[in-house]
């Protein structure tokens, strides 16, 4: 499965707990460092992906305000798919240290600033 990295955030905001829309929006920019954004309506792109592959599902619907809000949460395919991304990406940010260590680099820690 190819997973976006819109997609892997949004499964990674969903980890802890069910979150609707906005939450998740709001988490995604915060572990993102606010690198991204997500708008709502690529929001609902992403989650009805996820929830079509059965990484998401529909935890609840309330009312808030007169509004409805939906809250997903990360199924166990989900949390499975969303760790095999984390080692894979994990193991291409070491390939490409090593190879800038070999290189004669010193890369940045994660998180970094230029």
């Amino acid at each position: 499965m190819n997973v976006t990295e819109p997609m892997f955030l949004a499964l990674t905001a969903l980890v802890d707990e069910p979150r609707h829309g906005y939450g998740i929006v709001q988490e995604v920019e915060r572990l993102s460092g606010g690198r991204v954004q997500l708008k709502i309506g690529s929001l609902y792109g992403v989650l009805d992906r996820l929830a079509g592959d059965g990484l998401v599902e529909l935890d609840r619907e309330e009312v808030w305000r007169g509004r409805l809000r939906r809250y997903y949460r990360l199924t166990d395919d989900g949390a499975r798919v969303l760790e095999e991304e984390a080692a894979r990406l994990a193991a291409n940010a070491a390939a490409a240290r090593s190879r800038l260590r070999a290189r004669g680099l010193s890369p940045r820690p994660a998180g970094g600033t230029t």
